[in-house]
C-alpha cells in the first residue's frame, strides 16, 4: 500500500505528466490543410503548396487522383478540407450532397485537352471534322481517362463525338482511372496516342503535343473548387484564398492552365 505522501508524489507526477503534453501541443505543427485535387493538378499544387508553407509556415498536402474517385472518397467520409475538380460535374455531385460550403465554391481554372504521341514518334495530325484516328492507332491503343467517369475521358469523348471520330476508336481505347495514368501509357511507349490535358503534355518530357482538339468540340474545362462541409480546419479558408490570389498565379499558368475570373 502507498503511503499518503506517496499517493500525493504519484499524483503530483502524473499531473506534470499531464501538463507537460498540454504544454507540449503549442509546439506541435499546426492541423495540415488536406487537399483532394484531380491528379492533373500535381505539378502546380505541389508548387503552390511549396509556396504557402514558405510563406506563412503552415502545410497543405494534397492527394491526387480522379476527381470521380476523389467525390466518391469524399462522399463516404475521407477526411480533407479542400477538393478541386477537373470538371463541374464532380463538383455538383457533392453540391447535391450538401458535402461543400456552398459559399467557398469558385471556378478557379480553365485547360485544354490534346492529343499526345511518343515524342520519338511524334508527327503533327490535323484535328478536324471526320480526321482519322483509327488508322493512325492501327492495332495500338487511344489512351484517355475512362470516358464514364473520368473528366478528362469524358472531355475526350465528348470531343471525338463532335468530330464524328468515336465510333471508329470507342473500340480501341484504353480507359485508365486518372489523365496522369493514360499519359503514362503513351510515355511509356504502350499507346501510340492518347488524349490528355494540355497541361499534363507539358509536365511529360516522354510525350509531345500532335495535336490540339477545338474548344468548341467538348464542354468547357472548368476546375471549380471548394471547401467541404465537414472540415474544421480554421486554416482551409485562407489556404483557399491564397490558391485564388496573384501569388499563386502563375504556379497555375506556367502549367499551362488559364486562370478563370
Amino acid at each position: 500500500m502507498y503511503s499518503r505522501r506517496q499517493w500525493i508524489n504519484v499524483a503530483a507526477a502524473a499531473i506534470s505528466a499531464v501538463l507537460l503534453g498540454v504544454a507540449a501541443t503549442p509546439a506541435i505543427a499546426a492541423e495540415k490543410v488536406t487537399v483532394f485535387a484531380a491528379a492533373s493538378l500535381k505539378n502546380a499544387l505541389d508548387a503552390a503548396n511549396a509556396a504557402w508553407a514558405k510563406e506563412g509556415g503552415k502545410e497543405a498536402v494534397a492527394s491526387y487522383a480522379a476527381s470521380s474517385a476523389l467525390a466518391k472518397q469524399i462522399e463516404g467520409g475521407a477526411p480533407a478540407d479542400i477538393f478541386m475538380s477537373a470538371d463541374l460535374d464532380w463538383m455538383d455531385y457533392l453540391a447535391k450532397k450538401n458535402l461543400i460550403k456552398a459559399d467557398t465554391r469558385s471556378n478557379l481554372l480553365g485547360n485544354k485537352i490534346v492529343l499526345v504521341a511518343p515524342k520519338d514518334h511524334a508527327k503533327p495530325v490535323d484535328i478536324k471534322k471526320g480526321f482519322d484516328l483509327s488508322a493512325l492507332l492501327g492495332d495500338g491503343k487511344l489512351a484517355m481517362g475512362e470516358v464514364k467517369s473520368v473528366p478528362a475521358g469524358k472531355y475526350g469523348k465528348a470531343a471525338l463525338e463532335a468530330l464524328g471520330v468515336w465510333p471508329s476508336v470507342e473500340a480501341k481505347v484504353a480507359g485508365a482511372e486518372s489523365v496522369r495514368a493514360a499519359l503514362a501509357l503513351v510515355s511509356r511507349g504502350e499507346a501510340p496516342y492518347g488524349i490528355v490535358y494540355q497541361t499534363d503534355a507539358s509536365a511529360d518530357p516522354g510525350v509531345a503535343v500532335v495535336g490540339t482538339f477545338p474548344a468548341d468540340s467538348h464542354p468547357p474545362i472548368i476546375y471549380p473548387v471548394a471547401v467541404l462541409s465537414e472540415s474544421k480546419n480554421p486554416d482551409a479558408a485562407a489556404y483557399l484564398e491564397f490558391l485564388k490570389s496573384e501569388k499563386a498565379a502563375h504556379f497555375f499558368t506556367d502549367q499551362g492552365f488559364t486562370i478563370l475570373k
